[in-house]
């Protein structure tokens, strides 16, 4: 164990184990307070790199990689490294010359008089920087809103009574989760160096602090991994914080996930909630958002490989596997290793031991089912409820089919050594994993590894080098796992029969298939480790901020729905100074003014121009000097009706088709003739479309046809859409049409001009265009 004592704070930052960094972080622990660098980042005009020094990886997750306790007599801290922690691992997969500093909370509590101390310490040591919380907010933060609250509901649990499924909505947890996140960003950003480090965020402890990172630093490199399930777009509604939480993640430049599934969810709830869609390019999947793409990462986390070797190869483990062999002679054994939760489906897969022994007694006496129960991570009625569920069942199937000498199922309720849950892997002949919802779930990799052996774990179990390994893995469809081990028997965890049905093929497969399977499994877990993910990782994340100085950023919105615009190095943002300047210095000026979601709303009811509008049109277009056009896509006929009190208001109606200078000036056309038998062919199309697609409707124009699907499903409009779009384009391929599809409409309308070229431009000295819109037209 590493242990440290100090005399004084100047006597830390002197130890040996201290190394010179390029500046010494200021370890702050008045809560709430920051210097100077909260306001945010001084981001420059240039586009120019600052010039990197050795590359640097902050990993900031919920709890630090590191043990600890105070000794009572000398009242001295001894800390030293979690080698299981995951966060710790992670360094194994970057390059050897970079630095791994970590940001998170300790699980020991420090009262506030040693917590300047301690900081100094973990530094020094460990390079780790903690984040201390009263228990107050660490039980609004932890406890309350994640534990509570953000757990169940993130694996399916609504919460939909007091005793089950979590607690509802709190908006004082709420408050208090975002406080705890405030505090962690409040940590990286002592330590960061924006233009060089790159910062990885780990679960859902900390989905609000990218906004505070990226409100602070525009171009910091910024990931964020989700170790939990994302639940489904139905269930993720339900989170009244919901588009808060999304537009914080979106702060990033990759996001990661375990599955497919959890992506997909993740992307489902973009495009509904906010109305964003994503891209597959080359491979990537990527969310265009604010003018950046924000890139999805889609890989299984995997286990240290070296460590879990390490285990296998030490005498005690050996000696371990040997005692266990002995004393299960002449037995199947088969192994669960679960935290005690609701989630875990330890009393399914008691009740499925129980229905194998009914309808297979021959096996009476002949299997075991060993299930250890990790101590549960949460606190709660639930947790005593799992507990007793779990025991009662195991006793009474012990009672029914036990006698003595041997009892099926041995209920080891309590935390067990990893050393000795190696040794329960290694005596193994199945695997059961049938947890109800899991993020991932890492045992049935571990149990594969063991069952691969060692020189000093086999010659301890009498097995020869050269015998063909095997294992046989039964897991439930619904864990993280569970799509890269092709080889295992699915099952779904609510279907006691068939997880009793899978326990009897793993018992009577065959020796040559079972090493098959294991072979495989083995090929692909050894080669994607808990490294192999990190360098995966750590390299997407390069890649997806390879255009940071090539973008200008400027900040949008407040609080949590904070985000930043990338725009490219020519644009420059457009002052109400400039416009003036502009405005008073030019002797014409045309002035385009789009209707809908500029001058009025798009979710408004009544399209009809207030007064005021009307007013301030009036008073534009009173200077000779101006010429204003209102461009939209409605008709003709309410554009008319709506501007009448303007006398000389241009209108530009159906995007640019027709054209009205002045209020009794006649309509133009930049059509030489309307032919619109091409209307024949695309309306009942289109209305086949409708009839399919709750929501939609067709909006019939004078020289266009359009397909709206804003209030049908997003999935399924954007589906029909697409297809729409493909048949549209087939059967008009000889028309003189363009077949266009915008912001959730497929339009059809005749090949014309654009809009611009529909105004004589030639008769203004060089005239100041000034064109409002909320979108491209």
């Amino acid at each position: 164990m590493i242990t440290q004592s100090c005399k004084d704070n100047l006597d830390m930052i002197s130890v040996n184990d201290f190394r010179v960094v390029d500046r010494i972080p200021r370890i702050m622990n008045v809560l709430g307070a920051l210097s100077e660098i909260e306001v945010g980042e001084h981001d420059d005009e240039g586009v120019t790199s600052p010039v990197v020094s050795k590359p640097r990886r902050i990993i900031v997750a919920n709890q630090l990689p590191i043990r600890g306790h105070r000794n009572e007599e000398t009242k001295g801290w001894y800390f030293e490294l979690d080698e299981e922690s995951l966060v710790l691992q992670l360094k194994d997969g970057f390059p050897a010359n970079s630095e791994v500093w970590y940001v998170g909370l300790l699980k020991v509590d420090v009262e506030t008089k040693d917590q300047d101390e301690v900081a100094r310490l973990l530094f020094s040591m460990f390079r780790c920087v903690p984040v201390f919380l009263t228990d107050d907010q660490k039980n609004k933060y932890y406890h309350g809103f994640c534990k509570h609250y953000l757990w169940p509901l993130f694996h399916y649990m609504l919460p939909l009574s007091p005793s089950r499924g979590g607690v509802r909505f709190d908006r004082s947890l709420w408050e208090g989760y975002i406080v705890a996140n405030r505090l962690f960003a409040n940590k990286v950003t002592e330590i960061l160096r924006h233009h060089e480090d790159s910062v990885w965020v780990h679960d859902y402890h900390l989905m609000v602090l990218p906004a505070f990172l990226r409100k602070r630093f525009n171009r910091v490199k910024l990931g964020f991994f989700l170790h939990s399930p994302f639940p489904s777009s139905e269930i993720y509604r339900t989170i009244p914080v919901r588009e808060e939480i999304l537009r914080s993640l979106l702060n990033c430049d990759l996001i990661g996930f375990h599955t497919f599934d959890y992506a997909r969810h993740f992307l489902s709830c973009c495009s509904k909630m906010l109305g964003i869609d994503y891209q597959c390019k080359r491979g990537y999947i990527g969310l265009d958002y604010c003018g950046k793409t924000i890139s999805i990462k889609i890989l299984h986390m995997g286990i240290h490989m070296g460590q879990l070797e390490s285990v296998l190869n030490m005498e005690h483990t050996a000696t371990l596997a040997k005692q266990l062999k002995e004393k299960f002679e002449g037995k199947i054994v088969m192994v669960g290793v679960d935290d005690l939760d609701l989630l875990k489906g330890i009393s399914s897969k008691f009740s499925a031991m129980g229905r194998l022994l009914e309808m297979r007694p021959e096996l009476i006496g002949k299997v075991v089912l060993v299930q250890i129960a990790n101590p549960a991570r949460s606190q709660g009625k639930d947790v005593q409820e799992v507990q007793n569920e779990t025991t009662l069942i195991a006793q009474q199937i012990n009672q029914k089919y036990g006698y003595e000498g041997y009892q099926p199922i041995v209920f080891i309720n309590g935390p067990v050594s990893t050393l000795e849950k190696a040794a329960y892997y290694a005596i193994s002949e199945c695997c059961v994993v049938n947890a109800l919802r899991d993020g991932m779930n890492l045992v049935s990799y571990k149990y594969t590894v063991c069952r691969q052996g060692s020189p000093v774990l086999d010659e301890a179990l009498g097995i020869d080098k050269s015998y063909p390994r095997k294992s046989f893995l039964i897991v439930s469809e619904f864990i993280g796992c569970s799509p890269s081990l092709s080889g295992a028997r699915r099952v779904n965890p609510w279907d006691v029969g068939a997880v009793a049905d899978a326990m009897y093929a793993g018992i009577h497969m065959k020796d040559e298939e079972k090493h098959l399977r294991h072979e495989k499994h083995y090929k692909y877990i050894s080669s994607h480790d808990v490294a192999f993910w990190a360098r995966s990782f750590d390299l997407d994340l390069e890649r997806a901020c390879k255009e940071h100085y090539l973008k200008r950023y400027y900040n949008v919105g407040f609080g949590l729905n904070f985000r930043v615009a990338a725009v490219g190095t020519n644009f420059r943002m457009l002052t109400t100074e400039r416009v003036v300047a502009a405005y008073n210095n030019t002797n014409s000026r045309l002035i385009l003014l789009d209707y809908d979601g500029t001058m009025m709303p798009q979710c408004a009811v009544d399209k009809t121009p207030r007064s005021e509008v009307i007013s301030i049109l009036n008073c534009l277009c009173s200077d000779p000097k101006n010429v204003v056009f209102i461009v939209s896509g409605r008709g003709r006929d309410p554009l008319s009706k709506w501007f009448s009190p303007c006398e000389t208001l241009g209108i530009s109606a159906e995007h640019g088709y027709f054209t009205r200078w002045t209020k009794n000036s006649p309509w133009e056309t930049c059509s030489v003739a309307m032919d619109c038998d091409w209307k024949k062919i695309v309306q009942p199309v289109m209305e086949r479309y409708t009839e399919t697609t709750d929501g939609s409707f067709i909006e019939p124009k004078e020289s266009a046809l359009v397909w709206h699907h804003q209030d049908a499903d997003p999935d399924f409009g954007s589906c029909q859409a697409k297809e729409l779009l493909d048949h549209l384009e087939s059967v008009l391929a000889n028309e003189p049409v363009v077949v266009r599809r915008g912001r959730q409409i497929v339009e059809v309308k005749p090949q014309v001009r654009n809009i611009l070229n529909c105004f004589q431009l030639g008769s203004y000295v060089q005239p100041l265009v000034v064109w409002c819109s909320e979108k491209r037209t």
